[in-house]
């Protein structure tokens, strides 16, 4: 072996591992929390909000996801909120869903870095990194590849990234997937639909772009993915629910897009009502009035989230969001709550 590679390996030794939220009691912490003050008692109060919604027999809850909690070693929290019934529709950015969690169904890792050298020594061995986190970028192009796969396999010509997401869950429970229990495949099996609005930010891009281009030197039609197609169907998902609660790691595109079903249903001429539920769990400083800090309250002035029961948590996700998932996983109201399988609307 060179010493490249010998030195590739080395860093590429010490694989992610996935907090399980079934595997602790949460409730303790969270009890002792609502005891507390400041980012405690809040997260506390966000637990018992996600906690409610849950509950509520008449409530769809929807998870938004950014950043990088599922190359983390957060994966499996939110898996498990879907296979235990506790959300019933996700936004997220396309990293979490193909750079992340595909990745990892295709039989590859995340890596902790526990050493940082130069990153240009980084770009020559081919890992590129996520803060303190490793990917190699040969497994990553591998993703890409199977990406430009399922689009060849797909019949051409604008869809939503659900319904490509869909066709991703579909293409690993049919014998693709070297890990089982991923988030897209447990989504297609359960009738979750993933909404991915700026798609082509991530692996998948790639893989879509090789498929456009050689379809176009082939005269051929090639497939597209329709921004506005996810909006419409996330939208028609909101009318259907009626009572619905977000559950918010971090912010950015999917964070505003779910909220804003609720002004598109209204200029669709439906009556449906805010978010009625709703906790962001954020670092994002509030002062520069960016979207993505934008406080819940806030919110409600657009007339997207109710204002009673919602709950801001400024902290790093990785280190509240699992203990508030397993104090809701451990409460057990998720075992009442009907499947509503939204992602069986749309026929595809």
């Amino acid at each position: 072996m060179s010493d490249t590679s010998n030195r590739k390996a080395e860093l590429l030794s010490s694989p992610i591992e996935h907090i399980d939220i079934t595997a602790f009691d949460g409730r303790e912490l969270v009890d002792a929390w609502e005891k507390m003050s400041f980012t405690s008692r809040d997260a506390a109060r966000a637990a018992r909000i996600l906690q409610a919604a849950v509950a509520d027999p008449d409530c769809s809850v929807i998870l938004t996801l950014a950043g990088s909690t599922s190359a983390g070693g957060c994966m499996h929290v939110w898996r498990d909120m879907v296979r235990h019934n506790m959300v019933d529709a996700i936004v997220s950015t396309g990293a979490s869903i193909v750079d992340m969690d595909f990745f990892e169904a295709m039989g590859f890792k995340h890596y902790q870095a526990r050493e940082i050298p130069d990153d240009r020594v980084l770009r020559d061995l081919y890992i590129d990194r996520i803060y303190d986190t490793y990917i190699d970028e040969e497994e990553l192009q591998a993703c890409d590849h199977a990406t430009l796969e399922i689009a060849d396999m797909l019949e051409p010509g604008p869809r939503s990234s659900r319904s490509y997401i869909k066709a991703m869950g579909k293409w690993l429970a049919e014998g693709n997937a070297r890990k089982p229990g991923s988030l897209v495949q447990e989504c297609y099996e359960q009738g979750v639909p993933i909404f991915c609005p700026a798609f082509s930010d991530c692996s998948a891009g790639f893989g879509l772009v090789k498929h456009q281009v050689q379809r176009m030197k082939a005269g051929q039609p090639y497939l597209s993915i329709d921004s506005v197609a996810d909006f419409r169907e996330l939208t028609d998902i909101k009318i259907k629910a009626g009572t619905t609660g977000l559950f918010m790691v971090g912010g950015g595109v999917p964070k505003n897009f779910a909220q804003d079903t609720v002004v598109c249903a209204e200029i669709l001429g439906e009556d449906v009502p805010m978010h009625a539920y709703a906790v962001q769990i954020t670092v994002a400083d509030v002062r520069d009035g960016a979207c993505s800090s934008s406080t819940l309250k806030e919110a409600c002035s657009w007339g997207k989230v109710d204002v009673a029961l919602e709950q801001m948590v400024f902290a790093e996700a990785s280190t509240v969001a699992p203990v508030i998932v397993s104090d809701v996983y451990h409460r057990r109201a998720w075992e009442k709550r009907p499947r509503h399988r939204y992602g069986d609307m749309f026929g595809d």
